[in-house]
């Protein structure tokens, strides 16, 4: 038999995509918007999707289609109920990246705590340069080791990020989930841990009991002078309320590669503001080469495996 296979955002993954090992018909867009994501996938039975959203009326209008191949980890942006009733298997990737998005989340952990760039800020506008004496004491520094760190899921990345910091000398928290009604072996009550925590870093799933899971009541719990760090999805924290937060000291800073919309074509609170205790990068902490060469090869095998009637990496 031979499959046709669809990849619906070959640009979000600029890596090689090894060859499907089986019969097929390959058929690549650069990107697909959701208007368009219906007439794309026609006549597929295999569909790949990096962030391309799959919604209900989408998936509806593809009868032959057979699974849905999410190019990453979260899947948020695939309707799992749909596919459920409609009998579409999905699957995801799975620990391609554990070693580069912690490595990224203690980045920007040392960067706002060292205030890189307040100081680059500050370089940057001859600050120093004026200075009568050999250094220039502007931000205040502080060492991570000593610090508490608190983990908001203990997933593979989470594990990761705890060795790491654990390596520096940090103090790690796992933090149970909000409204949980006993506490897992090894995590502290999340309002306990907010208020803990020198760090607190987002290493969960985006899901309906999370978004908005960071707001202005949490972030008052959070010790004054604390760093929020998000790798995980922006959704998670209300950005407003960051916003405020920074801006009146609540908050020593924070570090997002993430935000609630992605490209932020609309614009962002956090874009907006001129803060230098402040990083936001691209959503990028995944994309190491090696990273992404993990995740080619791991999106075949689950390919692969369907085709043979393994499960492998199944949501559904």
């Amino acid at each position: 038999m031979t499959h046709s296979v669809v990849f619906l955002d070959r640009d979000s993954l600029p890596v090689p995509v090894p060859l499907l090992p089986f019969p097929s018909e390959y058929h690549e867009f650069p990107s697909t918007s959701v208007e368009d994501a219906a007439i794309n996938c026609s006549g597929a039975d295999i569909v790949i999707t990096n962030k391309v959203p799959l919604r209900r009326e989408t998936l509806e209008q593809l009868p032959g289609l057979k699974l849905v191949a999410v190019a990453a980890t979260g899947y948020n942006h695939v309707d799992l109920d749909a596919c459920r009733e409609l009998g579409i298997a999905v699957c995801n990737i799975r620990h391609y990246g554990d070693d580069t998005v912690a490595e990224h989340a203690l980045t920007l952990m040392l960067a706002l705590a060292k205030n890189l760039p307040a100081y680059q800020r500050d370089v940057a506008a001859g600050v120093w340069q004026q200075s009568r004496q050999f250094c220039h004491f502007g931000a205040p520094i502080r060492d991570l080791r000593g610090a508490t760190l608190g983990i908001v899921g203990a997933g593979g990345i989470g594990l990761r990020l705890a060795e790491m910091a654990g390596a520096l000398g940090m103090e790690v928290l796992f933090v149970e989930r909000k409204g949980a009604k006993a506490l897992r072996s090894g995590h502290v009550a999340f309002a306990e841990a907010l208020a803990q925590a020198d760090v607190i870093s987002l290493h969960c799933p985006l899901t309906e009991e999370t978004r908005d899971l960071i707001a202005q009541p949490e972030l008052m719990l959070m010790k004054p002078g604390a760093l929020l760090i998000n790798t995980a999805r922006g959704g998670l924290v209300n950005e407003e309320d960051l916003v405020a937060a920074l801006k009146y000291g609540q908050l020593g800073g924070a570090g997002f590669d993430v935000l609630s919309e992605e490209p932020p074509v609309h614009g962002n609170p956090l874009l907006k503001t001129r803060l230098p205790n402040l990083i936001v990068t691209p959503h990028v902490g995944w994309a190491s080469r090696q990273a992404m060469e993990r995740l080619a090869a791991q999106l075949v095998d689950n390919i692969a495996a369907f085709v043979a009637g393994i499960e492998r990496n199944r949501l559904l």
